[in-house]
């Protein structure tokens, strides 16, 4: 029998509705003692199993990240004291053929006791709860962009290219022009609602405006228009509710918020996806793979196969993508780094690599506790040094720079 690190461990199997436990309790005379139960999903079942558990005195009970299903266990779980961990469904696969809910429970038993897993990061209560409102955020900035999407092309649909001469087709003027369009407005009329430098392009706008709505391209309209307003109120309501709510983590927030591409609600993302204790991550490298925005290893009898980034934390990911957008165009390092990449590499990828650069920025200055100071160093000089002698050398064979 294989020697073990916990003499009591349990694995759960979870389910919608059932789940299933296996206890391993070492005895006194060596032997390995065995019992699976299955319990209610709900929350009396819950308060049953916590019991059981509680009983037995279990040292460590595993479970798989499924769903949404593990967060009321492990919540239930977490208030009696119990040691929790939620682990990678990849890394507990069982043998191909044997899997049962029985089966599993004990193989996740099995491999707590010896040591065999590793635990998946879980933030505390607050952050959990948090992560409601902040992803809730993020779909309802998806569904707001769909539907100016949508606006836009109903406009097309119509004949009406206020797109090509608006730069911004939600804008104050666009709005107005909208709103006067769907009131049934003359074009040479509508043109004059434009305010700012749009004034200077009213006869370009009086001939975008000409086209052929019908009542039913107006009625959609009109409820594409009710629709994004209503949205907008939302995200500003949930905004409001996030800032709120960052005021137990105000220093790492404020720190957050001094790396270039973030704001206040990018910042407070950042905050509840990651946490403020960077030391469960132990150094930058474990954070950005569990991220999902480092490069990836497959490499088999000495040949690289793929750099493909693992999958990992989507959320987190689309902040910093959208962060990095916003910080290639500030006047930092990040300028420099972009520039530098997206020649060889591509806007994507170089994107990529700056997301990559900002999450190992936010490890620092929170391992640091210090605020973000910009290095400004210019990757394209940096490019150029190390590659200079072989582009010479390259030129230098075909004839382009004679070797003097």
């Amino acid at each position: 029998m294989i020697q073990g690190l916990y003499e009591r461990s349990a694995g759960l199997d979870v389910h919608k509705m059932v789940i299933v436990a296996t206890l391993l309790r070492m005895q006194a005379n060596g032997q390995l003692d065995s019992q699976t139960r299955e319990f209610s999903a709900c929350q009396g079942g819950l308060e049953q199993l916590a019991d059981w558990l509680e009983a037995a005195q279990v040292e460590l009970v595993a479970m798989e990240s499924t769903g949404v299903y593990w967060k009321s266990v492990y919540e239930a779980l977490e208030a009696r004291g119990l040691t929790v961990w939620v682990v990678n469904a990849y890394h507990v696969k069982n043998v191909p053929g044997r899997k049962t809910d029985v089966l599993d429970s004990q193989w996740l038993a099995e491999l707590a006791r010896c040591g065999l897993l590793r635990a998946s990061f879980i933030p505390p209560k607050d952050l959990r709860e948090l992560r409601l409102w902040t992803r809730y955020r993020q779909k309802l900035a998806g569904m707001l962009s769909a539907e100016k999407n949508r606006l836009h092309k109903i406009l097309d649909d119509g004949g009406i290219r206020l797109g090509g001469v608006a730069s911004d087709i939600n804008g104050v003027s666009a709005r107005r022009m909208i709103n006067a369009l769907i009131a049934g407005e003359e074009p040479a009329k509508i043109a004059e609602l434009a305010v700012g430098r749009l004034r200077r392009k009213r006869s370009q706008l009086e001939e975008a405006l000409h086209g052929h709505l019908s009542d039913r391209h107006r009625w959609l309209l009109r409820e594409l228009q009710s629709h994004i307003e209503d949205l907008e109120t939302r995200l500003s309501q949930l905004d409001d509710q996030v800032v709120a709510a960052m005021k137990p983590y105000e220093a790492e927030w404020r720190r957050s918020q001094t790396i270039p591409g973030f704001d206040e609600i990018s910042a407070s993302i950042l905050v509840v996806e990651c946490g403020v204790d960077m030391a469960q991550f132990g150094k930058a490298a474990r954070l950005s793979s569990w991220a999902g925005v480092c490069p990836g290893n497959h490499e088999t009898a000495g040949k690289r196969k793929s750099g493909r980034s693992r999958p990992g934390n989507r959320y987190l990911r689309q902040v910093l993508c959208e962060a990095a957008n916003s910080a290639r165009k500030t006047h930092s390092q990040f300028k420099a780094m972009y520039e530098a990449l997206v020649i060889r590499r591509g806007h994507k990828r170089a994107i990529m690599a700056i997301a990559h650069k900002l999450l190992e920025v936010y490890f620092v200055t929170n391992k640091k506790q210090e605020p973000y100071r910009d290095p400004m160093v210019n990757y394209e000089e940096l490019m150029v040094k190390r590659n200079a002698p072989r582009w010479i050398k390259t030129l230098q064979k075909y004839g382009f720079l004679s070797q003097s």
